[in-house]
């Protein structure tokens, strides 16, 4: 039988292997200095920070295992009235990658966006993630000369948003 990729909304249970995720993949890019998400005090209980109805997580899952996952929320040092989110934590450990997988989570959560308020969605990364590069532009979004908000994420030196 051949084990289905599940896309799901993340449960407490999922926090250590969604922090593992992170953490591995993060260091596999070399995003492991200070001002990077990596560092983020949620990364420990992602559920925990993407409860309420201006903010969803969702891993995938195959064979059981979680294998990687995104989400977004309300811009960091934006108020409910500016209408921006920003898509977080999209990382995927490489088993996971070149399955169409990233595509049809962004799908899904740039309708949750819209569904949430949001009219915008923003998003950093950096210049050697390429492949998420273009997975970002196939969607939409277009580069921007400046971060916004205040993620605190001055490691990353892409920037990125789009309408919903």
């Amino acid at each position: 039988m051949i084990e289905p990729w599940i896309l799901r909304p993340i449960r407490p249970a999922d926090d250590a292997a969604v922090a593992d995720v992170i953490r591995d993949v993060m260091t596999e890019h070399g995003c492991t200095s200070a001002g990077f998400a990596l560092h983020d005090p949620e990364v420990s209980a992602m559920s925990a920070g993407y409860r309420g109805d201006d903010a969803r997580y969702y891993v995938v899952e195959h064979a059981g295992r979680v294998l990687g996952g995104a989400g977004f929320a309300r811009l960091a040092g934006t108020s409910a009235a500016d209408g921006t989110c920003e898509l977080r934590k999209m990382y995927f450990r490489p088993e996971a990658r070149g399955h169409g997988l990233a595509r049809r989570l962004l799908a899904l959560l740039l309708d949750d966006m819209r569904t949430a308020g949001y009219r915008r969605c923003y998003l950093e990364t950096t210049s050697w993630m390429a492949r998420a590069q273009h997975l970002y532009r196939r969607a939409g979004f277009v580069e921007q000369a400046s971060p916004e908000g205040a993620t605190g994420h001055h490691g990353c030196d892409r920037f990125f948003a789009r309408e919903l």
